[in-house]
């Protein structure tokens, strides 16, 4: 008999978490063993609850969903995480796949592939919308065709990349360098301009390929 796969739904909508409750209820092997309706829940029933796999909005109250997937992999690197949601812009999938989601699903999926979706993460496979696959794609692409650098990057500009590849906004990256967001919006900036680049997702592609970060930084 296969492994029941215990399931922890964070959402801050009722009517969401309401239709997935009801999904899983139906769905053979599969338990939901908690729900958590903001960012701050969503980290302490996981660490409490312990489930096997995470289905987590990205837009939440008290802590975003980008934030609470790195707290929760910071605790449990193992944790399995699937991202739901109706974002699919470069800011936000580019760096909740970064903090350690291992799935990405857009809320116009359909039951079925949200429960193939849930079962591949818990087998350790990674699962994207189509969408989501294609953008990753494309920006891979993308950033393998851009020119050198014309001018190199400051230590400064090296450091605030490696915090933009790590899934940080501005803002945290003004936080953890003890400078203004503006600061870092100019650093930004300038960054995007040397190494012609068009958006955030395509410097953190570039920081990972070039080894200012790596996959392995939390």
């Amino acid at each position: 008999m296969n492994e029941e796969i215990r399931i922890l739904i964070a959402d801050d909508h009722a009517v969401v978490r309401e239709g997935l409750r009801a999904l899983i209820e139906t769905e053979d092997g599969m338990t939901l063993v908690g729900e958590a309706a903001d960012g701050v829940e969503a980290v302490h029933k996981s660490q409490a609850l312990e489930p096997d796999v995470i289905l987590l909005d990205l837009v939440m109250p008290r802590k975003s969903g980008i934030e609470a997937i790195r707290e929760i992999r910071e605790h449990d690197p193992k944790a399995r995480i699937l991202v739901i949601t109706s974002f699919a812009e470069d800011e936000k999938v580019f760096p909740a796949i970064k903090a350690g989601a291992q799935g990405y699903l857009l809320k116009d999926s359909s039951p079925r592939q949200l429960l193939r979706a849930v079962r591949h993460i818990h087998q350790g496979q990674p699962s994207m919308h189509p969408t989501i696959a294609r953008k990753l794609m494309q920006e891979i692409q993308r950033d393998s065709e851009l020119p050198l650098a014309e001018k190199p990057l400051t230590e400064r500009e090296a450091e605030v990349l490696s915090l933009v590849a790590q899934g940080l906004t501005n803002q945290e990256v003004a936080d953890r360098l003890f400078v203004s967001e503006r600061t870092v919006r100019t650093h930004v900036s300038n960054i995007l301009s040397k190494l012609h680049l068009a958006n955030r997702t395509q410097a953190a592609l570039y920081a990972l390929r070039k080894g200012f970060a790596s996959l392995n930084e939390t």
